[in-house]
């Protein structure tokens, strides 16, 4: 049987608590089909909450407590129909929803995993009440939802990071293993790009990093510089350092789209240097290129020259 989602659980359990009546848990009355029909739906329902614990892992029911559980169903299930009991009972799901679903996920989603920060549950309440009663609160809803997308933001930015650390840990293992394959085959390869940077370094306007990448500013915009998480617009062309031409954004007639955490160490640190309307042409080592890996007419240990525009900023 299909275990049932946190919403159908309360939706099922608000179906019961609202269309029962009579004092206590009903007898068993067997007399007509639907009589049948109803006391095996309860066996089904019953059997569903008990085999998939959906007291103990969706209401956060204490298996020692569930004789207290059997009490406030019979309360429920004994109360009207009228209005304000619904509403009361009703109240009541919500806030036991809030406290053991809600606000933990809420609190996973803005505050990540760190199991020493939780929102409050009292601050959330007051807003909670204040909202729905039409009272005046502490801030406007549009101040709420833009510290709510700070927080999203930074939550992303740390996943971003995370899985960039797991990405380059990955193309290290990769790396060691290509470099064992290709090292000695591709030695020239490797040699002549060193020579190429070491003499492309003492000429005029080129300026070098200090993990070896070189640039030369040909047009410095005067707009924002991205950040490393930044998704960007650029045009581009990349050659070899023999001049043969392996890529162009400009041939395509359309710019390239794609977050600064996405491409090569190389395009990630300069573009971090261009302010929007920059034009540079960039001269990358190939151990923040491909290194060891062969793509298309890039060979292993290539040293890359590209011309780069930074046309906008996406997001």
């Amino acid at each position: 049987m299909k275990k049932i989602t946190f919403v159908a659980a309360m939706a099922i359990a608000a179906a019961t608590l609202t269309s029962c009546g009579g004092a206590g848990t009903p007898s068993a009355n067997l007399k007509t089909d639907i009589d049948s029909l109803s006391y095996a739906a309860g066996i089904a329902l019953g059997t569903e909450f008990k085999d998939y614990n959906v007291l103990t892992e969706q209401f956060g029911v204490d298996s020692a407590y569930v004789n207290d559980f059997i009490k406030g169903l019979n309360e429920a299930a004994s109360a009207g129909d009228d209005k304000k009991n619904t509403a009361y009972y009703a109240g009541i799901q919500v806030g036991s929803a809030i406290k053991s679903n809600i606000l933990p996920n809420m609190t996973r989603q803005f505050l990540g995993d760190d199991s020493t920060k939780t929102l409050s549950k009292g601050d959330l309440l007051a807003a909670f009440v204040g909202t729905i009663t039409g009272k005046e609160t502490k801030m406007t809803k549009e101040q709420a939802d833009s510290i709510q997308k700070i927080f999203q933001q930074a939550q992303q930015q740390i996943r971003m990071a995370k899985q960039k650390e797991e990405n380059d840990r990955q193309k290290a293992e990769q790396w060691a293993k290509l470099d064992k394959e290709n090292a000695e085959k591709f030695a020239a390869n490797k040699a002549a790009g060193e020579k190429f940077l070491a003499d492309n370094k003492s000429k005029e306007g080129v300026q070098t990093t200090a993990s070896g990448l070189q640039y030369k500013v040909v047009k410095m915009g005067d707009g924002e510089k991205p950040t490393a998480f930044s998704f960007v617009s650029v045009n581009y062309e990349g050659h070899l350092i023999d001049g043969t031409k392996f890529d162009s954004s400009y041939d395509r007639n359309q710019p390239a789209q794609f977050g600064l955490n996405q491409v090569i160490a190389g395009w990630t640190e300069v573009l971090q240097l261009m302010p929007v309307g920059s034009e540079f042409e960039v001269y990358i080592p190939q151990e923040l290129a491909y290194g060891p890996q062969e793509q298309d007419k890039i060979k292993p240990y290539s040293a890359l020259i590209f011309k780069i525009e930074l046309l906008d900023i996406l997001q």
